[in-house]
């Protein structure tokens, strides 16, 4: 059973946190940002290819963290590749010791560094979880039978608490819940009571949700996010709080900001999801500020 895993059946507030790939082969910047947090949650994810943009593969960075004693999630999106890859990236994660994978439909390729590829999309987030519940039973997507089952995945899927509208968004996570969804790591969000309306909806599905946190670094990354991240809103009272702050107190305001929230949705929620987007350093120093 993995760590994660049994941290959320045993009820645990559980904490995970997030690394990205580099784009070459070079991994210490993602080792060292795995070591900043790794002895603060229980597992990693590693991001595929995010926001279409071309990186090291999710699951060959997966592997080097098990090598190092972290256990990873490994983040599997179905832009790049089709129901043959998916299923055999899912056993061979499966052979090198990976148990917890966050399904997603991933970003289109327009929206990366490589406009002109050709997206896949054969399967989505929701096909996705039940290619994993069949392989856990033993079979293929054509109903063959495996030399061996990976039966001990825990498998997970995404939830954006701030879209709209939000009963559309409660009817995906009910549907990946039917799909075999054991946990939620959510979207971004900076309003607690987005995140109340949310979770008061989403707790009759009895399935544990990790609230995302992406640390906010600038007044300018909250009006990038304001504009381009669908479902994200930062308050204009928190953009005002980073606004004009110089450089080298922007990371103690920020620290500052993402503390205060947290406290607020700690009580609503089974737990965090940090995404410190190359902060990972702070990280440490934002958990006892919580109390975490």
């Amino acid at each position: 059973m993995s760590k994660l895993r049994e941290s959320l059946e045993r009820g645990l507030f559980t904490l995970t946190g997030e690394v990205g790939p580099p784009k070459g082969v070079d991994l210490k910047k993602s080792l060292r940002e795995a070591a900043h947090i790794g002895d603060r949650v229980v597992a990693i994810n590693v991001t595929d290819n995010q926001s279409s943009v071309m990186r090291a593969g999710s699951l060959g960075v997966c592997a080097r963290l098990a090598q190092e004693g972290y256990e990873p999630v490994f983040q599997i999106t179905c832009r790049d590749r089709n129901r043959l890859a998916i299923q055999s990236d899912v056993l061979s994660a499966y052979m090198l010791g990976i148990r917890n994978i966050l399904a997603l439909t991933g970003d289109h390729t327009s929206l990366g560094d490589h406009p002109g590829s050709k997206p896949v999309f054969d399967l989505d987030s929701v096909s996705l979880l039940m290619t994993l519940k069949s392989l856990m039973n033993g079979k293929d997507l054509v109903g063959q039978e495996l030399e061996g089952a990976p039966s001990d995945i825990f498998a997970g899927a995404t939830a954006t608490p701030g879209a709209e509208p939000l009963g559309a968004q409660l009817i995906k996570m009910e549907k990946k819940v039917e799909a075999g969804a054991r946990f939620f790591q959510t979207q971004a969000f900076y309003d607690p009571r987005i995140f109340e309306s949310f979770i008061n909806e989403a707790s009759k599905f009895n399935v544990p949700v990790l609230a995302g946190v992406v640390i906010i670094k600038s007044a300018g990354m909250a009006r990038y996010m304001n504009a381009n991240v669908p479902g994200v809103s930062v308050p204009d009272s928190m953009i005002k709080r980073l606004a004009g702050v110089p450089r080298k107190e922007r990371a103690k305001r920020s620290i500052e900001l993402m503390a205060e929230l947290i406290r607020e949705i700690k009580p609503m929620c089974q737990g965090l999801h940090i995404m410190a987007m190359g902060w990972e350093r702070y990280v440490p120093g934002l958990l006892d500020a919580c109390d975490l």
